[in-house]
């Protein structure tokens, strides 16, 4: 019998990241933003734009988690530039009244726990490559 207070094991390792998590958790709000902005078909191409953006942080750590480390750091890189559109975007959307002043601070309080927890988990990868590790054309400088 399998106990209640045991964490199911997940088949992709990208899942056990809370980072991962709080990506989604992003995607979350940027779809209930673009929901509530109605059907104006300039808004809707903004949001299409946002959401884009917002997905490619929760994609890229996912497809960096199964790579080698120097190849996730990577896509954590990659992450991180997903981040960077979404702050340009909230930041126009504040600018141009499409969000409330409060919701750019939710905005931006999201993004700046991300880019923190993203830089950690870089950190931690970067201190942990093995030579062994790396591609032929890289070296450690290089990651």
């Amino acid at each position: 019998m399998e106990n209640d207070h045991e964490r199911p094991s997940t088949f992709f390792r990208f899942e056990d990241l809370r980072i991962y998590h709080k990506a989604l958790e992003y995607i979350d709000w940027v779809y209930q933003v673009a929901k509530s902005s109605g059907n104006d078909p300039f808004m809707k191409s903004f949001f299409d734009r946002f959401l884009n953006s917002a997905h490619g942080i929760a994609l890229n750590i996912a497809e960096g988690s199964s790579r080698n480390k120097s190849q996730f750091v990577y896509y954590l890189k990659m992450a991180k530039s997903s981040v960077r559109e979404c702050v340009v975007l909230s930041t126009v959307a504040q600018s141009r009244s499409f969000i409330s002043a409060s919701a750019f601070d939710d905005s931006k309080n999201h993004l700046m726990e991300m880019t923190k927890m993203i830089g950690a988990l870089i950190g931690s990868l970067q201190r942990s490559v093995k030579p062994d590790e790396l591609d032929d054309d890289e070296s450690v400088e290089s990651i």
